[in-house]
């Protein structure tokens, strides 16, 4: 299974992103296993800074993000440089990160995990020993801004189970559309 929808100008880069809550680490690492391919967790590339910042109730601004999403993507870069396909976790909210993250790999497709504020904010809400408060679910709202035409990806609901989201992923990353 882990030549599905393979690129034939390299190696596959997914970015699995959306909101705090929305499933990304869950959704990436499923995909990453199918795929046989290697799982980037964008929350372990956070600056600590922006950890202590996020922890204590502040959201991101973009000079934040800048750093980080550098990091996310030279992590992708440096997997399909090494032959490997790539899936990261990032939230990706606005299209300036997109087209940042994309500044390493043109070939770069996301899946955006979509679901509404009030399940983003229960699902934060009920994690443990994670830096993002509930509170900060509503800033990430605010900052999201849907793909557009003219970039690779997917809108998937995140409120269904994951295995059934993990398909509906699967299913377009093996149509192997280069837009949507």
């Amino acid at each position: 299974m882990a030549d599905i929808g393979r690129r034939a100008a390299g190696h596959r880069a997914i970015v699995v992103m959306g909101v705090a809550g929305s499933g990304k680490t869950l959704i990436g690492k499923a995909l990453a296993d199918r795929l046989g391919a290697v799982f980037v967790e964008g929350d372990a590339l956070q600056p600590p800074e922006n950890v202590a910042r996020m922890a204590g109730g502040q959201p991101l601004t973009d000079a934040h993000r800048a750093g980080w999403l550098d990091a996310v993507a030279a992590a992708v870069g440096r997997a399909n440089a090494e032959g490997r396909d790539a899936v990261a976790a990032c939230s990706a909210l606005k299209r300036i990160y997109r087209d940042r993250l994309r500044g390493q790999s043109a070939q770069m497709r996301f899946v955006h995990l979509s679901l509404d504020s009030d399940t983003a904010r229960l699902r934060v809400a009920s994690r443990t020993n994670h830096f993002m408060p509930a509170s900060l679910v509503d800033s990430q709202f605010a900052d999201l801004q849907p793909l557009q035409p003219d970039e690779s990806g997917v809108v998937v609901d995140a409120t269904m189970p994951a295995e059934r989201v993990v398909d509906a992923a699967m299913a377009w990353i093996s149509q192997d559309q280069p837009v949507r």
